[in-house]
């Protein structure tokens, strides 16, 4: 199963993130929609991958939080796409965004059952375990060394 990842923007591709996020976390998750559609898509900066026919099969954004922290989420890959390195690509395209625009302070709020995938790459858990959309979560962060490769 061939898949390309690419940049996104909320202006041009919200229906495209909206498809994956509604099935994964409203439907699958049971996340209340008002909890998912926070705002801050707007401002994110997004990455979408996609079949070879142009279809929609995961997503990820990154935004600048106010404490200087770039927040890595809304993580989310198709049911049918979960396996086969959709999920580990964007990652590694996550952290070489993030590499590339200088941002070295990263986090994210990982679902307790994916500690182990985000561990891969490098983040480490701090604090304990809370809740989020009534799933357990754990805060992960990962800071990018100078010249380092991100992925």
């Amino acid at each position: 199963m061939n898949f390309t990842i690419r940049l996104a923007t909320w202006d041009a591709d919200a229906q495209a993130l909206r498809l994956v996020r509604q099935r994964v976390f409203i439907e699958e998750q049971k996340v209340p929609p008002p909890e998912e559609w926070d705002g801050r898509d707007d401002a994110a900066l997004q990455l979408l991958a996609e079949d070879e026919g142009g279809r929609p099969v995961a997503c990820a954004r990154l935004w600048q939080r106010p404490d200087g922290w770039t927040q890595v989420g809304r993580m989310a890959v198709l049911a049918d796409w979960r396996g086969k390195g959709v999920g580990a690509a964007l990652m590694r395209r996550a952290l070489e965004t993030a590499t590339e625009r200088g941002w070295r302070r990263l986090r994210l709020d990982a679902q307790t059952h994916a500690l182990g995938f985000y561990a891969r790459f490098g983040f480490a858990v701090e604090g304990p375990v809370f809740e989020d959309a009534g799933i357990p979560h754990r805060l992960m962060k990962r800071i990018v060394e100078a010249g380092e490769h991100a992925g």
